[in-house]
């Protein structure tokens, strides 16, 4: 059981190339600016891409983790001082299609590491994959991150719908990325609220938007997180202002969190 006040996250997408790992990463940075500690976990297994955002090549990954029986805490990789990531791997088909026993295994370790931080974030491989709906059904917060694109609602939509229908999963909070202005956010919010409502009967909860920004693609390029690169750039103060929405959501909840295990329904040990 949770005995902290871990807050897990399951950020994921209905397609991909929506932006949803730099959100990850540089909401991280977020909260470790406002002194809050933070585990991210490459969840998209079969094909890593935290670690390239950063830069770095972690020495172990969570290929080690299920092969070898080390502890969770051996193959962490530092980021900053309390932000610290668990890294995933590329090229290895059996990760991303987990069986049982290995999600077993694989959850056990992660609590019991997890448990220590503020935050456990989950950078989802985008699509409807067993591994993703695991993932998805047994965390506290699901963020689902859409473009304006007409692709990314109806992926997210579809998305949306297996997990409300197959896995009983009803809260979602929806995040527009790479949107023009306000009014574009609004729309593309809408237009996906609407169909959930509809054909669902599910009322999704928006939490703001991230404008289109070129310096982000100039942080990818440099391989710098834009929270370090430019943090006053408006995505920055875009990611900012989720960061505070996010702890303001733990803060208010911090009894009910308390009460639940980091990955919930999950048997506790």
């Amino acid at each position: 059981m949770n005995h902290n006040n871990t807050l897990s996250l399951a950020i994921m997408s209905g397609k991909g190339g929506v932006g949803k790992t730099n959100i990850v990463l540089n909401l991280g940075y977020a909260l470790h600016y406002a002194e809050m500690t933070s585990l991210l976990m490459d969840c998209d297994l079969g094909l890593a891409n935290l670690d390239v955002l950063l830069g770095i090549s972690p020495e172990r990954n969570l290929h080690d983790l299920l092969q070898t029986g080390v502890d969770a805490k051996d193959i962490v990789a530092p980021i900053e001082n309390g932000f610290d990531m668990l890294p995933a791997t590329s090229g290895v088909p059996e990760l991303v299609e987990m069986d049982e026993d290995m999600q077993d295994i694989l959850f056990k370790k992660l609590v019991m590491l997890a448990g220590e931080y503020d935050y456990l974030m989950l950078d989802l491989g985008a699509g409807i994959s067993h591994t993703v709906l695991s993932f998805a059904t047994l965390s506290q917060l699901r963020i689902v991150v859409v473009t304006p694109e007409p692709t990314s609602l109806t992926d997210s939509y579809a998305m949306i719908k297996v997990l409300a229908t197959q896995h009983e999963v009803k809260d979602f909070l929806v995040l527009v990325n790479q949107a023009t202005s306000a009014g574009e956010a609004k729309q593309t919010f809408d237009r996906l609220a609407a169909a959930c409502k509809n054909f669902l009967n599910i009322d999704l909860m928006n939490l703001g938007f991230i404008h289109q920004d070129r310096t982000l693609v100039e942080s990818v390029r440099r391989q710098i997180p834009l929270m370090k690169f430019a943090p006053e750039a408006p995505a920055s103060k875009d990611i900012k202002a989720l960061a505070k929405k996010i702890i303001r959501y733990r803060e208010d909840n911090k009894d009910r969190i308390a009460g639940r295990p980091i990955l919930k329904d999950f048997p506790s040990m």
